[in-house]
């Protein structure tokens, strides 16, 4: 009969951002043990809040299942002597399986005949098992930072408190430290502080509610959304939308009681990403907005609690908050005393990154980069604007401001360009040099940002990977995934058009005198190698979400250089690849790539000779290629790529035919020759836009 199982690890408050992924560890790790142990079972929840975090399994079987696997012993030879006696090998293969020689089998292999035997594993009952299942779920939180208590030589991310282990209504024995497990679990510490005998997992989340818990955290999340939105309303105001504050918040609490607060209007000169910041970085406050999207002197403060005086508690919240914007206004006026152009010449004492050199450094590598830029992609015009934002890009990393608040750097910089008189497309192009800041962040609105922000991302994805500290598994320090990525939405974002090799080859010249003496690995691909592979591989998943994995690798294969071309490939080839009549022209031209390879090695370059074309169905085929040639190249000319794919589609009732009737492996040497060089020239034409090779349908049909 299947029962239930739960666990529940009660701690001292949990930071908020350990919970979700210690989670998905205990999950993990439970059911991937579970599964090791053919344990069959139903639904799998998680709870977490602050003190507690819990995984229920529904409808686990009460034992594993048994299963039956062939053992293979040693070959027959091997196992009887001459006089057909069973050899020591034989005799010890029985023994391992507790049984006699004699009720051993044999089974044929591709190495000849062995000694075998199916030997069946019961099912472990789940009574026993699953103790050392949790056991290892527990010990086996990968917490960010650990900590360790009292005399307990073992680590987690707070002192635990409590262990509750059930399958149905009966205790499972986990041990952590001192703490063993029982039924006993604990509702909200100031609310409900009293203990709460479980009877079994079915009861515990209502139980907690029972005792002002909220352990699901979508519920608590949509609970807290739902009261602070209410708030704002009563407010006469607009909740600011902040997913990852509404998500810090949800797991600072266990029931969410949410109060409006004010401070003074006078703050409401700072720049409002300074308020916004203050608000949510120290005090994690909501802040609220007018219908017109200003800012208003009041933010809504998420207690754990309800409390009985709700003026002493806003006092409270009123009070630490004005002494941080009191900081804030004091950063801010500090700052602006001294022109960002004066603190330029301190980022010569900023490390960027030791091998690489100063933020000074930097600042010059990328300016070059960006002015080159804008001259590839015709936007010279904004040289003299770009040149002087790229100058003043990173100098507010040396204010008192960004130092407090590193998420404010760009914010900063155009707000004190602005107060030191700079040009607005100046002061908007530090900004947005920091854009995207991620995926769902808003682009670039002028060019002299965005290219800004290009060449600072190029640097460092060039420069990191020349020093060989190139992103491994999961690991990232550098965010370079983040800023590849960033770069391949600047330019679809912008539509710039330029050779992304040419870039790199920039970059890496730029940053020549750094990695000059850099040692390589022997057989090591170079950085520039690297570089563009990291960029195809970044393509390759982004473009993936959106379309067929092999049409993807089939504009991949012949080249990204221009990226705005090879997504317009893409979309192109899209928009056919699932036609009826595209199958037989991706096999055909397969066939094409197919005779290439073999041939194509012992055959010496040059053009096909129409002389040569013996046959009519080839000297057909030439004609009609001859003729798509200028037209495909007069599409891809101008992006149009549909329009070179329909042209190169209309020559396949030619290619079909010359296959049909043309022998292209003829025995006259300067023919065959001739009709690969052909053969040759048709997959270039194909190439223009995609190797059709990579076509699945292509391999389904057998080409």
């Amino acid at each position: 009969m299947a029962r239930d199982l739960l666990l529940e690890v009660g701690a001292e408050e949990i930071p908020a951002s350990f919970i979700g992924p210690a989670l998905e560890d205990l999950q993990r790790i439970i059911t991937t043990r579970m599964a090791e142990g053919r344990l069959k079972h139903g639904e799998v929840r998680t709870y977490g809040t602050p003190r507690r975090l819990a995984v229920w399994v529904k409808d686990v079987a009460d034992s594993g299942e048994d299963v039956t696997t062939e053992k293979l012993g040693p070959s027959a030879k091997a196992a009887f002597d001459k006089e057909g006696k069973p050899t020591v090998a034989a005799t010890k293969f029985a023994e391992s399986l507790k049984l006699p020689v004699s009720e051993l089998g044999r089974t044929q292999t591709p190495k000849g005949e062995y000694l075998s035997a199916r030997v069946q594993e019961k099912g472990r009952p789940a009574a026993e098992l699953l103790p050392e299942v949790l056991h290892a779920a527990v010990h086996g939180i990968n917490f960010r930072k650990s900590m360790r208590w009292g005399d307990v030589d073992l680590a987690f991310a707070r002192p635990v408190q409590w262990i509750v282990a059930l399958l149905g209504g009966d205790v499972l024995p986990v041990v952590f430290g001192d703490v063993k497990s029982g039924r006993t679990t604990h509702g909200h510490r100031f609310l409900s502080p009293g203990a709460i005998e479980l009877a079994q997992p079915s009861v515990y989340e209502v139980a907690l509610e029972k005792a002002h818990v909220v352990a699901d955290i979508g519920k608590r999340r949509a609970l807290l959304l739902e009261k602070i939105r209410a708030v704002a309303q009563q407010s006469g105001g607009q909740l600011l939308e902040d997913e990852s504050l509404v998500d810090q918040v949800t797991n600072l609490v266990e029931l969410p009681a949410p109060v409006l607060g004010t401070f003074d209007a006078r703050h409401l000169d700072l720049p409002s990403e300074v308020l916004v910041q203050e608000m949510k970085s120290h005090q994690r406050y909501f802040s609220l907005t007018d219908a017109q999207g200003k800012l208003l002197p009041k933010f809504i403060a998420v207690s754990n609690t309800p409390v009985k005086d709700e003026k002493l508690s806003l006092r409270g919240y009123e009070r630490v908050l004005r002494s941080r914007l009191a900081d804030g206004r004091f950063f801010f006026d500090e700052d602006r005393k001294t022109p960002l152009e004066a603190r330029v010449e301190k980022l010569g004492r900023v490390v960027w990154q030791g091998q690489l050199g100063s933020y000074a450094e930097k600042v010059e590598r990328f300016r070059a980069l960006a002015v080159w830029l804008a001259e590839q992609t015709g936007q010279k015009a904004h040289t003299a604007t770009i040149q002087r934002a790229a100058t003043l890009a990173k100098a507010d990393l040396v204010t008192g401001m960004v130092g407090e608040f590193p998420e404010l750097q760009g914010v900063m910089g155009r707000e004190y360009a602005r107060a030191g008189g700079e040009p607005e497309a100046v002061a908007v192009a530090i900004f947005e040099h920091y854009l995207p800041r991620n995926a769902n962040d808003a682009m670039p609105g002028q060019d002299p940002g965005a290219l800004i922000g290009l060449a600072d991302r190029l640097d460092s994805l060039c420069g990191i990977f020349a020093i060989g500290k190139a992103p491994t598994g999961a690991a990232d320090p550098f965010g370079l995934r983040r800023a590849c990525l960033a770069i391949i939405n600047l330019v679809f974002g912008r539509g710039y058009r330029f050779s992304l090799s040419a870039a790199v080859d920039e970059a890496l010249k730029l940053l020549a005198p750094k990695i000059a003496t850099v040692k390589r690995k022997a057989g090591e691909p170079e950085p520039r190698e690297q570089i563009l592979e990291f960029f195809r591989g970044r393509l390759k998943a982004l473009w993936s979400e959106s379309y067929r994995t092999d049409v993807v690798e089939a504009v991949l294969s012949v080249g990204f250089d221009d990226l705005v071309a090879a997504r317009k490939r893409l979309e192109a080839l899209s928009g056919i690849v699932g036609r009826a009549d595209f199958t037989p022209l991706a096999v055909a031209f397969k066939r094409v790539v197919n005779i290439v390879e073999k041939q194509g090695k012992d055959v010496s370059r040059g053009q096909t000779n129409p002389d040569k074309l013996r046959e009519e169905p080839e000297k057909n085929l030439h004609s009609a290629f001859t003729q798509a040639q200028g037209k495909v190249a007069q599409y891809v000319q101008a992006d149009d790529f549909s329009g070179a794919l329909k042209e190169i589609t209309s020559l396949k009732p030619a290619v079909d035919t010359f296959f049909d009737k043309v022998t292209v492996m003829a025995e006259d040497k300067e023919l065959r020759e001739n009709r690969v060089r052909f053969l040759t020239e048709i997959g270039a034409l194909f190439n223009q836009v995609a190797d059709f090779s990579k076509i699945q349908a292509e391999a389904a049909q057998g080409g």
